[in-house]
């Protein structure tokens, strides 16, 4: 729970931020083109809107530096600024609460779809400063601070050519070439009812009630055009997006996602994670996003003992630290030897999911989940698995390719999938949701 951001399918343990990459702020990444795109819409906007130095949501209206490189503000309450070259909710530092929507378009009307994306830009923008998203709110956030809140839009494969190969929209021509269905993967065990779908929110915040209240107005908004595929509430975060945020514990009992991409790595990100001019020019700047809901069986984990645990994850339960080492952030040796043995076995999930054996990273933010128990009395519990990357197939499906003979699949069981495409960030009051792939003159 460590290696990837956070443990790729297992734990979120897709792949980790390369342990050699200095974890060290650099300047906001802005692409040559994108800064073109925003000196057409005049200087002025572009730098009020914080498009310029607003790598990540920013807390206030004027943030300071360790702010606008996503490191985390004093006030859990603050709003985290809508506009900026990413969207917010990707390298914002992780919050506590998580409410993720998937839905399915159900018009054939291009209009209509492009109409409901600039409504949802409209309430997005009021809902992440705290206030109500409009005529019609429905009210339970009322009194409630912005307590951080970001809301992420992404759009599935099936938006661009329906499984039966309808382009209902227009967009097949543009769906960027990485954006596919996942593979199948040993050991899955997906339910179609909640994989998938048209687009995405996911609505982040570091209170549930704010959360929902969000998700809540924007299905509101969205009747006649979209309706809930499925959705999944989280809790607890499970990986740290910002360097100056402590490692949290999974349901397992461990540390998850030490090694995960953080904020201030400029580098790393544009290497990793953030979308470059060779895929599609509406998604330049923008992210894929990768979804998993990985029930943990909790019962079958809780009758292991704590040594033969740590062996399944390659690192010590107290302190994190990899097998062999005292402390959390030490080095991951594979070399160290335990009477005779690797003190890291080659099948825990550390050594298969290290960006050494792995070859990859990316950017994880998944959180737990407890939905109840099933008809044997066995908790439902698990992490929903959220990473974000510059391409799935070298990010996500590498690293999940090799944890293929991961001693963590015993305890584990894959039961939803989803990928969507994320677009870049609002850059000022003009621009919405999508206006890159809906208007691609801009």
């Amino acid at each position: 729970m460590s290696e990837t951001p956070s443990h790729s399918p297992a734990h979120s343990v897709a792949g980790g931020s390369p342990e050699h990459e200095a974890v060290t702020p650099s300047p906001p990444h802005v692409s040559r083109r994108r800064l073109l795109g925003l000196a057409g819409l005049g200087a002025a906007g572009a730098v009020a809107s914080g498009a310029i130095g607003g790598v990540v949501g920013r807390a206030t209206a004027s943030p300071s530096t360790a702010q606008a490189t996503g490191a985390p503000v004093s006030d859990p309450s603050a709003a985290v600024d809508f506009t900026g070259v990413h969207q917010a909710g990707i390298v914002t530092p992780a919050q506590d609460r998580l409410h993720f929507v998937a839905f399915d378009v159900v018009t054939d009307s291009r209009e209509a779809l492009a109409d409901m994306l600039r409504a949802w830009t409209t309430a997005a923008r009021e809902l992440t400063a705290g206030r109500p998203s409009g005529p019609g709110d429905t009210g339970e956030a009322m009194g409630l601070p912005a307590s951080s809140l970001t809301l992420t839009i992404g759009f599935g494969p099936t938006l661009f050519e329906t499984a039966d190969g309808r382009d209902r929209f227009g967009l097949a021509a543009h769906r960027p070439l990485p954006l596919v269905e996942m593979p199948s993967f040993p050991g899955d065990a997906l339910q179609p009812a909640i994989s998938g779908g048209d687009l995405c929110i996911q609505a982040c915040a570091n209170d549930p009630q704010v959360a929902v209240h969000a998700v809540r107005n924007l299905v509101r908004l969205g009747v006649g055009v979209v309706k809930v595929r499925w959705t999944q509430l989280g809790f607890g975060r499970t990986s740290s997006t910002s360097a100056a945020q402590e490692t949290p514990r999974n349901l397992l009992g461990f540390k998850d996602g030490t090694a995960n991409l953080k904020a201030e790595n400029g580098r790393a990100l544009d290497r990793f994670v953030w979308v470059g001019e060779d895929d599609a020019d509406w998604l330049l700047d923008g992210s894929y996003l990768v979804t998993r809901r990985i029930r943990m069986l909790i019962e079958d984990w809780d009758g292991v003992a704590t040594a033969q645990q740590e062996a399944v994850i390659g690192r010590t339960k107290e302190a994190g630290a990899p097998l062999g080492q005292r402390r959390e952030f030490d080095p991951t040796d594979f070399t160290t030897q335990t009477n005779g043995r690797p003190a890291i076995p080659h099948d825990s999930h550390v050594f298969l999911s290290h960006p050494t054996n792995a070859g990859t990273a990316m950017l994880r933010r998944g959180y737990s989940f407890v939905d109840g128990t099933d008809e044997d009395g066995r908790l439902d519990a698990g992490l929903f698995f959220i990473a974000y990357q510059r391409n799935p197939e070298t990010g996500f499906v590498q690293v999940q390719r090799n944890l293929a003979g991961d001693a963590l699949n015993r305890f584990i069981r894959h039961t939803s999938t989803a990928v969507f495409a994320c677009p870049p960030g609002v850059v000022d009051g003009n621009d919405w949701w999508g206006r890159g792939l809906f208007e691609p003159t801009r």
